[in-house]
């Protein structure tokens, strides 16, 4: 089993990445720290998988398609893709620099448009997969102080039911994972408890029950939130 998961240095994705190997899956990681990816070879291959770590900014069109076709080489079919690389970038919407917005979109959601379109053709053409699309609570209602991550998000998780919609009679799996405020990089300095957070191998676990169920289960969202935030 092959998977591929994006922004894999550090969260929600290095604890997926983490998961996933546990499970016996080969890992394809991407991300644009090649020392960060070179420490997550070390521990994925503790687990005795096979792992290709891949520098990458997933902000740019081309390394992203580069990315993909150097996974689809090695993977030869893909089992599994978690679209996670985002940014999230505090800012009033009517105050913010329009490279803000920019910025954004095209780690949280082109990125995700050029890697789902490409896996999910395949994964078509094999007829199983899964893609897993990490949004956030931001795409069902806009966060404070959070515009354009807000809108990003929720252009994230439309991408994401489209995807859902058009791979389902193909027997692909598409499934939305929606945490809630979740300890990482972006609560950076942050005063709170860790403990009062949703923690990143939270949602690796949750991604790694869904690929436990039958073939004709598919589960449309995946939402987490802190109990007592």
């Amino acid at each position: 089993m092959k998977a591929i998961i994006t922004g894999a240095t550090k969260g929600i994705g290095r604890a997926t990445a983490i998961e996933l190997a546990k499970n016996g899956y080969d890992v394809i990681v991407g991300a644009r720290s090649e020392q960060d990816l070179k420490q997550l070879t070390i521990e994925l291959n503790a687990y005795n998988v096979k792992v290709v770590a891949l520098k990458v900014d997933f902000s740019v069109k081309t390394q992203v398609i580069t990315f993909v076709e150097s996974a689809m080489e090695f993977a030869g079919n893909v089992n599994v893709l978690v679209n996670n690389v985002g940014s999230f970038v505090p800012s009033s919407f009517f105050d913010e620099d329009d490279e803000v917005f920019e910025s954004q979109q095209l780690l949280n959601v082109n990125a995700a448009y050029y890697l789902g379109k490409r896996i999910g053709k395949q994964m078509l053409t094999q007829r199983s997969g899964h893609i897993f699309n990490i949004c956030s609570v931001a795409s069902k209602a806009p966060v404070e102080n959070a515009g354009s991550y807000s809108v990003t998000k929720a252009a994230m998780l439309s991408l994401n039911d489209v995807m859902r919609k058009e791979l389902a009679p193909h027997h692909v799996k598409v499934t939305a994972v929606i945490p809630g405020s979740t300890y990482t990089s972006s609560w950076e300095g942050t005063t709170l408890a860790k403990e009062k957070f949703v923690q990143p191998e939270d949602v690796a676990k949750s991604i790694s029950m869904a690929l436990q169920l039958s073939a004709a289960a598919n589960v449309d969202e995946i939402v987490l939130t802190p109990l007592n935030f």
